[in-house]
């Protein structure tokens, strides 16, 4: 074929796209190549020279990763050229390069973080010496300042700039660079300043040396000595592929795993060093109030206290679900306040209005799925976001919108507030009047219509208000009338970004208020009326707890914050990584976190204490086992039947609009997360994440001056 080239390596025939880089083809053919400056997902630098292979007929040995196969000319008799990667000539360069880097590098093995996992102890084993020729004084760096994650030892640098290019191409912040040539080279900060990316913390693994690592878990560990635990991020909607790597009953640190279709392979700071808050402020046993201060109790006298609370009438009994939440917690809430006849239910702790149209009618899935999916945005070539700030909202996803507007082809509008995303973009106005502006004549509209791909994507900072199905309507409305409902080509434009991970499972569920129930504002309102007897919290922190007057507080959840201060009785559960959840990621992929370690003390899972409390109320629940549960999830909701798949748009989804037109209000979209670092209790309880908010809130405060 045209587009691709045919060469052998290792005496191995292989045909590769042109496209590839020689390091590419010759692992193709299943040879191993080693490298340090090279990355799949960054440009490329051909620094390190570890990558050298042998093109025969060429005088010198060349760095694989920096030769196009398609440059490559075939043998003087017209035969495909012939790499070696394991000839004497280019072992002997590797073991070359190897001694140079290991010239002034220190051999710091036994109290470095990265022991155990070094790309450089890996390939020093194959191609390094047994001593060392270099007699003179070894050269030493200054170690930078980085900010409270990053962890700098800078005399074991190689200068392989991986850092340098991920946090200017991918995180899109030029923070880090290589400053003087030469002998003096030294990678650093901007005068030392702290990092102020989201995304900051994957420059520790993308390091091949000890020269970045994490300075939360500095000397905490070694790898082998970790429990290392596959599961799925809920500090954002995304639902991002992650490690928990545990050591008896702690979670040491959370690293990504590789999903090409939601996070490739980055994660978030807050995603990253939120693991020290699993262990402070904990929830650890039963609590009830008594005279005003809560005092520790059974098991068996917080079920039966919080059991008299329920025996109110059921018109007096609310519940929300916080953002934190699994299903099987919820669908346990709703199977027993359903037994008591209790119809005041809501999932939407901000607000948001989805789920329900004005009328009380169920709303159709599409309208709040991110439909086109994460990875449909590296397919899109026009994209317009409505009371969105994905940088807070989802940093990865803001990553991947970056990526697509780093072709060079993709025209990206803003609605919303102004901020720094990372690329440029056309701002189009503050508030739902602008959305008025796009018709015909339009430059964004024109864009959109003639776009392949349009994609619209709208924040809760739109939907988390009093004319959010008004402006649901009119967002689904203009991806209706710009052609970005394509069924046939299984694409559906109209995009809607959460912020909760409990969010698109709540709304799955139907954890909504019933017919002559109320939503969050009326649970409020009538608590502070004193129509509301009975609030149930099921992990709901982000309330205003002042506003709920004398009613009567249940809260169940794994950190001491906002709800644990206002309860009357608190039943102590499980966090993410202490229990195995179904959470439905904003796309509507169903995952499942994993247990990584035992629950706090005496915390159960949510819905074993649901189950217990129903006992205790003589409305046991059908389910004894968390396989029983799940049966019976998957009975009632067809939508959790597949795991780890996003749904796509068929002839069968539904277009938009979506919702009923009606009066939008001129107030302009907010974004509902405010600090990035403190979302929810467990990132509230921790530390690192304080101390960033603290970094984070003085920057703002010098850029305002």
């Amino acid at each position: 074929m045209a587009d691709t080239f045919k060469l052998f390596v290792d005496g191995v025939e292989v045909d590769v796209p042109k496209s590839y880089t020689l390091l590419q083809a010759c692992e193709a053919a299943g040879a191993e190549i080693p490298r340090f400056c090279y990355h799949e997902r960054l440009s490329i630098a051909g620094n390190c020279r570890m990558c050298l292979v042998d093109w025969v007929g060429a005088p010198k040995p060349i760095a694989s990763c920096a030769q196009t196969v398609g440059d490559m000319r075939p043998n003087p008799d017209g035969t495909p050229p012939r790499v070696e990667t394991k000839s004497p000539r280019a072992i002997k360069a590797r073991n070359g390069v190897m001694e140079f880097l290991l010239i002034n590098h220190p051999l710091d093995c036994p109290i470095c973080d990265q022991g155990g996992e070094c790309d450089l102890q890996d390939q020093a084993m194959g191609y390094g010496r047994a001593g060392s020729r270099y007699s003179e004084n070894k050269r030493a760096v200054d170690d930078k300042y980085m900010g409270p994650l990053v962890k700098t030892v800078m005399t074991r640098c190689i200068q392989c700039t991986r850092c340098v290019r991920f946090i200017s191409e991918v995180a899109g912040v030029e923070e880090i660079g290589l400053a003087n040539r030469g002998e003096d080279a030294e990678i650093t900060t901007y005068l030392e300043k702290s990092l102020t990316s989201e995304l900051s913390g994957n420059v520790i693994d993308l390091c091949p040396v000890g020269a970045l690592t994490s300075k939360p878990y500095a000397f905490n560990a070694r790898p082998w000595e970790l429990r290392k635990t596959e599961s799925i991020d809920v500090m954002d909607a995304m639902g991002a592929a992650i490690r928990v790597d545990a050591r008896g009953p702690a979670v040491m640190r959370i690293l990504p795993r590789v999903n090409e279709e939601i996070n490739e392979e980055w994660i978030s700071d807050k995603t990253r060093f939120v693991w020290d808050g699993l262990a402070r402020q904990r929830l650890d046993k039963p609590y009830v109030r008594e005279n005003g201060a809560l005092r520790a109790v059974s098991w068996g006298e917080a079920l039966a206290a919080a059991a008299d609370m329920l025996k109110a009438p059921a018109g007096q009994i609310g519940a929300i679900a916080g953002d934190l939440a699994d299903a099987e917690s919820m669908m346990a809430t709703m199977d027993l306040l359903g037994s008591l006849g209790v119809v005041s239910l809501d999932c939407r702790q901000d607000g948001t209005r989805l789920g329900l149209d004005a009328d009380g009618t169920r709303l159709p899935r599409e309208s709040w799925l991110f439909n086109s999916t994460i990875m449909g945005i590296d397919e899109a070539d026009a994209i317009l976001l409505i009371g969105a700030d994905p940088r807070k909202e989802a940093a990865v996803l803001n990553a991947r919108i970056r990526k697509a507007w780093l072709r060079g082809s993709v025209p990206i509008g803003v609605i919303g507030e102004r901020a720094d995303l990372t690329f440029e973009y056309d701002y189009l106005g503050a508030g739902p009047d602008s959305l008025n502006l796009l018709k015909p004549g339009n430059a964004m509209f024109e864009s959109l219509q003639n776009a392949k791909r349009p994609m619209i994507i709208v924040g809760q900072g739109a939907l988390a208000r009093e004319d959010g199905l008004s402006i649901l309507s009119a967002a689904s409305g203009l991806a209706a009338s710009v052609g970005a409902f394509k069924p046939a080509e299984g694409w559906n434009g109209f995009n809607v970004l959460h912020t909760a991970a409990a969010r698109v499972g709540g709304l799955d569920l139907g954890f909504l208020p019933g017919k002559g129930g109320r939503d969050v504002a009326g649970i409020m309102a009538g608590a502070a009326s004193g129509e509301i007897k009975t609030v149930l919290l099921l992990g709901a922190d982000e309330i205003d707890v002042s506003k709920l007057g004398s009613a009567k507080v249940i809260y169940i959840g794994s950190h001491g914050d906002a709800g644990a201060h206002r309860a009357d009785v608190i039943l102590p559960a499980a966090a993410y990584t202490e229990k195995s959840g179904t959470y439905v990621n904003t796309e509507g992929r169903v995952q499942r976190t994993a247990r990584a370690t035992p629950p706090k003390g005496e915390a159960r899972e949510d819905w074993a204490i649901l189950r217990a409390l129903s006992a205790v109320l003589g409305k046991s629940l059908p389910y004894d086992t968390l396989a029983q549960l799940r049966a019976k999830l998957l009975e009632n909701h067809p939508t959790f039947r597949g795991t780890d798949f996003a749904p796509h748009t068929n002839a069968e989804s539904h277009a938009p609009p979506y919702g009923s037109v009606g009066s939008v209000q001129a107030t302009p979209f907010r974004s509902p997360v405010g600090v990035f670092h403190l979302t929810n209790p467990i990132a509230r309880a921790s530390r690192t994440m304080a101390e960033c908010a603290e970094l984070a809130a003085g920057a703002v405060a010098v850029a305002a001056e």
